[in-house]
């Protein structure tokens, strides 16, 4: 049980997480070992990302001072949530866990001002990241770059053969 200073602190600290993070995933969790849970933690700190399980009463009243307090109705059961900067690998790696633990349960979360569904957060998850979009516009440009060269070489090619072309005919 929690005194009322540890409640202040905690509100404190989760308006805190609320506010300066911009990605929150919202889970249940319930069925979860505490091996697999910690496995999950680590899989997220491997990418910046804090995952808590939360208490829902308090939680709430943390979420009314913030920009997230459209979420205060997916906070009911054991819940826990995912803060990070990055939605995708966030929405990423839970919906891997949640295939292969059918004990997590995505239910939401908030994408910089966004407001997403568990259809949503499946949909962000198949995004590709931020360096995979790059690494896919670099590859168009270079794949571009290369057939044009390869053309217009193509082209110069056969536009020198031709003037040695038409001397052959005429003699």
């Amino acid at each position: 049980m929690m005194n009322k200073e540890q409640k202040k602190n905690y509100i404190t600290e989760m308006t805190a997480q609320f506010e300066n993070s911009k990605a929150v995933m919202v889970t249940h969790y319930q069925g979860l070992t505490m091996v697999q849970l910690d496995e999950l933690r680590l899989k997220m700190r491997e990418h910046g990302i804090i995952f808590k399980i939360t208490k829902n009463r308090i939680t709430k009243l943390a979420l009314e001072k913030t920009r997230c307090k459209d979420l205060s109705n997916l906070f009911s059961g054991p819940t826990a949530v995912a803060f990070g900067e990055d939605a995708i690998m966030s929405a990423r790696i839970l919906s891997k866990f949640a295939k292969d633990n059918e004990n997590l349960k995505l239910i939401g979360g908030i994408m910089d001002n966004e407001i997403l569904d568990q259809a949503g957060v499946l949909n962000v998850a198949n995004l590709p990241t931020l360096n995979e979009a790059r690494a896919n516009i670099v590859g168009i440009l270079n794949a571009s770059a290369s057939k044009l060269v390869s053309i217009l070489l193509a082209r110069s090619e056969k536009m020198s053969n031709l003037p040695t072309e038409n001397s052959e005919k005429t003699t």
